[in-house]
């Protein structure tokens, strides 16, 4: 006997797409990111509701006197000291952006172009240290310059990155500088 070879007694091919299918699938994926988008912007929200007790950002002087320090660079947030995810969002510090600093004998200067800017007095530096991280960002060991201050009856830490990473150990250096000169003043 000789083999039978049997073939496909009619030639149609398979349905390629379902187009309702993945319109439906496509809908409920675009609306499931919105939902979750929504949430995380009222998480933020209410974040900051929650932090309405502490005071507005002081602003800096007419009169500052001459720049000890300045660097530019990258403003990545503020936290509660010592806490590095706990974020702080009331009055702009959460928002990341660029940031010039300059230090003088009245304080530390932060201009934030598209972001509120805010100055904090002499009185109240704390300290300063490298770290590696703050809330959402973590880089290399030393990365960040983290200033420590006390706004209200909250110390913050608030967290920077020079274009230049070999500044960050003179801002440190001279911030805590400042610091035991203004604590043994007190």
């Amino acid at each position: 006997m000789t083999p039978v070879i049997l073939l496909a007694e009619a030639k149609k091919s398979a349905e390629v797409t379902d187009w309702g299918a993945r319109i439906g699938w496509l809908v409920g994926l675009v609306l499931f990111i919105a939902l979750v988008y929504w949430l995380m912007r009222e998480g933020w929200k209410w974040r900051g509701t929650l932090q309405g007790d502490l005071p507005a950002l002081p602003s800096a002087p007419e009169e500052t006197g001459p720049a000890r320090l300045s660097m530019s660079g990258r403003y990545h947030g503020s936290t509660t000291a010592g806490q590095w995810l706990d974020r702080i969002v009331a009055h702009g510090l959460g928002t990341r952006s660029r940031a010039g600093l300059t230090l003088t004998d009245a304080g530390l200067e932060v201009e934030r172009p598209g972001a509120t800017d805010f100055f904090v007095p002499t009185a109240a530096l704390r300290g300063a240290r490298l770290d590696k991280g703050i809330a959402g960002k973590v880089l290399t060991e030393g990365g960040l310059l983290v200033v420590t201050w006390a706004h209200g009856d909250k110390l913050i830490d608030s967290g920077f990155r020079s274009d230049h990473a070999a500044e960050h150990t003179e801002w440190v250096d001279t911030l805590n500088q400042m610091t035991n000169d203004t604590e043994g003043a007190r």
